[in-house]
C-alpha cells in the first residue's frame, strides 16, 4: 500500500452511498475553490472517491485522472446512477486494467478497485477528454462543460435577439464565452463580468475572450455575485442539477440579476418554453416583455 495518507474526492456523493474522509481534497470543477485534479501530483493519493460524470468522454477522463493521482495499490471508489453512466463504470475500469468489485445501492452502481502498477490507456483517455479547439465553433472547449461540442439553440436565439448593449454588465453562466463574444462586439460595452460555476468553462472562456473589458470569475451565482449598479445582465440559466430538472437554479439567477442591476437596467434572458419564470421576473422587475419564441425557447427583456 502507498505510504501517503492523503485522500481525494470528486463531487458530492449522496449520504449513505459513499463517504470521503473529512480531510479529503475536493477536486470537482463544479465546486468553486476546489483543487485542480489535472495538477495533482501523480501517485500522491492513497484513496480517491469519484462521483462519476454522466458523459462517457468526461467520465473516462475523470477516472483516468483519478487513477493517475493514486499510488500503486491506492483505492478508487467510483459511483454513479445506473442510468447516468453507472452501469458502464465497471467495464471502463477494467479497460484501464483494474480488478473491480461492484455493488448496487439506491439505483447507483458503486465500483471499487486498487490502482494497478501500470494502468492501460490513461494517456489516450486524458487526451480525448481534455481541452480542444472546436473547429465548428472556432472556440476552445472542454468535454463536460455546457454545450461543449455544439451551439446551444437557446443561446443562438438569444444572440440573434440581443440589441447593441452599453455600459457595465454581466454574463451569468457564461460557459465558454459564446454570448460574451456577441456582447463585446458592441463598442459601447465598458465592462463585462463573466461568471460560471464550472472551472473548465471559465478556463476556456479565458482562452476565447481576449478583451480587456472582460472579467472572468469562477463562482456559484446562487451564492451571490457582489455585483451592483449594472446596466445589463445577459443569461441562459441552467435548469438541471445532477441531471434532474431544478427550476430553482434559473429562479436564483433571476434574483441575483435583479439585485445586481441598477434602476433602469435591463435583463435579457432565454429559457425553455415550459419554464414558468414569469412568476419570478414580474415581482422583481417592473416591465417584463416577451421578445421572441422559437424552437422551444423564449426570450425576455426585463427592466428594473
Amino acid at each position: 500500500m502507498p505510504d501517503t495518507k492523503r485522500s481525494g474526492v470528486y463531487g458530492t456523493p449522496s449520504a449513505g452511498l459513499a463517504e470521503a474522509p473529512k480531510e479529503a481534497i475536493q477536486f470537482s470543477p463544479l465546486i468553486p475553490g476546489s483543487a485542480k485534479l489535472e495538477e495533482q501530483e501523480c501517485s500522491s493519493l492513497a484513496d480517491m472517491l469519484v462521483l462519476a460524470p454522466p458523459g462517457t468522454v468526461e467520465r473516462r477522463y475523470t477516472i483516468a485522472l483519478a487513477l493517475r493521482t493514486l499510488a500503486t495499490g491506492g483505492r478508487l471508489t467510483a459511483l454513479a446512477p445506473k442510468d447516468k453512466g453507472g452501469s458502464r463504470i465497471a467495464k471502463e475500469l477494467k479497460s484501464f486494467g483494474c480488478a473491480v468489485s461492484e455493488t448496487s445501492r439506491r439505483h447507483h452502481r458503486i465500483c471499487t478497485c486498487e490502482r494497478p502498477p501500470d494502468p492501460n490507456g490513461l494517456d489516450a483517455a486524458l487526451a480525448e477528454g481534455g481541452p480542444r479547439l472546436a473547429e465548428g465553433l472556432s472556440l476552445w472547449t472542454w468535454p463536460g462543460v455546457f454545450s461543449w461540442n455544439r451551439l446551444d439553440p437557446g443561446s443562438v436565439l438569444l444572440e440573434q435577439n440581443l440589441p447593441s448593449l452599453s455600459g457595465r454588465g454581466a454574463d451569468f453562466g457564461c460557459g465558454i464565452g459564446i454570448l460574451a463574444r456577441a456582447i463585446l462586439a458592441s463598442p459601447k460595452v465598458e465592462h463585462l463580468a463573466m461568471v460560471d460555476v464550472d472551472r473548465r468553462a471559465v478556463e476556456m472562456a479565458a482562452r476565447n475572450i481576449d478583451d480587456p473589458r472582460a472579467e472572468i470569475r469562477w463562482a456559484d451565482i446562487r451564492a451571490g455575485t457582489g455585483l451592483k449598479g449594472l446596466d445589463f445582465v445577459v443569461m441562459n440559466p441552467p435548469f438541471h442539477d445532477g441531471g434532474a430538472e431544478d427550476q430553482s437554479l434559473g429562479q436564483s439567477f433571476i434574483r441575483q440579476a435583479a439585485e445586481a442591476l441598477r434602476p433602469g437596467g435591463v435583463l435579457w434572458l432565454v429559457a425553455n418554453r415550459h419554464l414558468p419564470y414569469e412568476g419570478v421576473l414580474k415581482p422583481l422587475l417592473r416591465r417584463v416583455t416577451p421578445k421572441a419564441e422559437a424552437a422551444g425557447y423564449k426570450i425576455y427583456e426585463a427592466l428594473k
